[in-house]
C-alpha cells in the first residue's frame, strides 16, 4: 500500500529534480548576482544593492516599454494571422490536416537566425516585396521598412507564429461539430455560431497562444538586432549588451528580473481580465 502512495511521487521526481537544478537554482543565483556590487576585475561582492534595480528602470524604461509593445503588437498578429488558420485546419482541412500542420511547422527546421535575416531580403527597399510595388507606383519609391518598428513586429509575428496557430487548433479540432449544428438549428447564423460557440470553446487555446508568444517575443533580441537597427533595440539587446560587452553582470541581471516581474503582472492581469476560471469551465 505504501509503494503505491509513493508511486506519483517517485514518477514526478525526476521532473522536480530538473525543474529545480535548470530553472530554481539559476533563478536563485541570477537574483543574487542582481543585488551585487563589483566589476569583473575586482569581483562581485553581494551587498544587496537594490539600487541596481533603479537604475535599471531608470536608464532603460524606453526599451522596457517598446519591448511590451513590440511583444503585445506582435502577439494581435499572431492572434489575427494565426486563429483563421487554426480554423480553417481545424474544420476545413479534411484529411490533409497533418500536411498543412507540417506546413506551418517546416520553418523550424531552419535556424531561428536564418529565418530572420531572409526578412531582410524580403523588406529591402528594392526586395522582392517592395521593389514590384515601387516600380509600378502602388507605394512611394523613398518607403523603407527596414531598421523600422513594423519590421521587427513583422519578425516576431512571422517566427512565433506556430506557437499560437497549434494550440488554438488542438481546442478547436477536440471541438464536438454537432455544437455548432445545434446552433443553426436554433437559428443561429454562421457568425452568431461562431461568436456564441466556436470562440467560447477556443478560449483556452488563445491564452495558451498569448502565453507563449508574447512571453518569448517581448524578450526577443535577433529581430531587433537584425530588423530593427540602432533606433528599435528592445531589452533583450541591452541585456545581452550589458552580459557580453560591458560585463555588468548585477545591471543585466536586475533588468532581467524587472522584464520578468512586467510579464508576470501582464499575464496575471491578462488572466483575470479573461476570467481563466471560466475558460476552464468553458473548455470543460
Amino acid at each position: 500500500m505504501r509503494n503505491r502512495k509513493a508511486t506519483p511521487y517517485v514518477l514526478v521526481l525526476p521532473a522536480w529534480i530538473w525543474l529545480a537544478l535548470f530553472f530554481v537554482v539559476p533563478i536563485g543565483g541570477m537574483l543574487s548576482l542582481s543585488l551585487t556590487t563589483g566589476n569583473v576585475v575586482s569581483g562581485f561582492q553581494q551587498t544587496f544593492e537594490v539600487g541596481n534595480y533603479v537604475t535599471a528602470v531608470s536608464t532603460y524604461w524606453e526599451q522596457i516599454l517598446r519591448s511590451l509593445f513590440y511583444g503585445a503588437c506582435a502577439t494581435l498578429v499572431c492572434i489575427v494571422v494565426g486563429y483563421p488558420m487554426a480554423y480553417w485546419i481545424a474544420f476545413k482541412a479534411g484529411p490533409h490536416k497533418s500536411t498543412y500542420l507540417l506546413l506551418i511547422l517546416l520553418p523550424f527546421f531552419v535556424s531561428f537566425v536564418l529565418r530572420t535575416i531572409s526578412w531582410r531580403f524580403l523588406l529591402a527597399d528594392d526586395g522582392v516585396v517592395l521593389g514590384p510595388l515601387k516600380s509600378i507606383g502602388l507605394v512611394p519609391a523613398d518607403l523603407q521598412l527596414l531598421n523600422s518598428a513594423p519590421a521587427v513586429i513583422l519578425g516576431l509575428a512571422y517566427n512565433f507564429l506556430p506557437f499560437m496557430v497549434l494550440p488554438i487548433y488542438a481546442v478547436l479540432e477536440r471541438m464536438d461539430p454537432r455544437l455548432v449544428e445545434a446552433a443553426h438549428d436554433l437559428y443561429a447564423g454562421r457568425f452568431q455560431a461562431f461568436v456564441r460557440v466556436v470562440l467560447p470553446v477556443s478560449l483556452p487555446g488563445v491564452f495558451a497562444g498569448v502565453l507563449m508568444t508574447f512571453i518569448p517575443t517581448s524578450a526577443d533580441y535577433v529581430n531587433a538586432s537584425v530588423l530593427g537597427g540602432a533606433h528599435n533595440t528592445m531589452i533583450g539587446n541591452i541585456i545581452q549588451s550589458q552580459y557580453l560587452v560591458n560585463n555588468n553582470y548585477p545591471i543585466a541581471a536586475s533588468i532581467t528580473f524587472v522584464l520578468m516581474g512586467l510579464l508576470l503582472v501582464g499575464i496575471f492581469s491578462y488572466a483575470r481580465a479573461l476570467g481563466t476560471e471560466r475558460v476552464m469551465e468553458v473548455h470543460t
